[in-house]
């Protein structure tokens, strides 16, 4: 072999060699900068999925929960259940007048009711009446709770 062609390869082989080795060295430079902008790993213990995991909601099919009535020496004074479930309930369309229901309130749109009398603005609430389903949509109150709610609208609209 030609001793000027071995000198030759000798020093391309170490140029490649150090040309090899920083383009490794800038690739792992560059790997360890993105590590060091990685997010750590969420914690994996039971507590912490069970927290990232949860509903952020919970939808209810059925009957809706019942509104408790007031213990009676609450009645004397605010209303109790009556203004409960007017407040719960009723106040939906009536606080707003909705599909011309009579305001809460409002002497004008209650008078033509309160004239045909309370036991039939009792009936109406209990068993719907117009665009009004019965109970205001609340088939799990009493009769009476409705009732009580319905002498509640009637005594702040008069």
């Amino acid at each position: 072999m030609n001793n000027n062609n071995s000198g030759q390869f000798l020093i391309g082989s170490i140029v490649t060699v150090l040309i090899l080795f920083g383009l490794i060295l800038v690739v792992l430079d560059n790997a360890l900068e993105l590590g060091k902008n990685a997010t750590a790993p969420a914690s994996m213990d039971e507590e912490a999925v069970a927290e990232r995991i949860k509903p952020v909601a919970e939808v209810n099919i059925g009957e809706p929960p019942a509104v408790q009535a007031a213990p009676a020496e609450e009645d004397t004074n605010t209303g109790g259940a009556g203004e409960q479930i007017v407040t719960q309930v009723c106040a939906a369309c009536h606080g707003a007048g909705l599909m011309n229901s009579p305001k809460i309130g409002n002497a004008a749109d209650w008078a033509p009711r309160i004239e045909k009398g309370i036991d039939t603005l009792h009936k109406h609430a209990i068993e719907g009446f117009n665009m009004m389903p019965a109970k205001g949509g609340r088939s799990d109150l009493s009769d009476e709770a409705i009732m009580e709610a319905v002498d509640y609208m009637v005594a702040q609209s008069q």
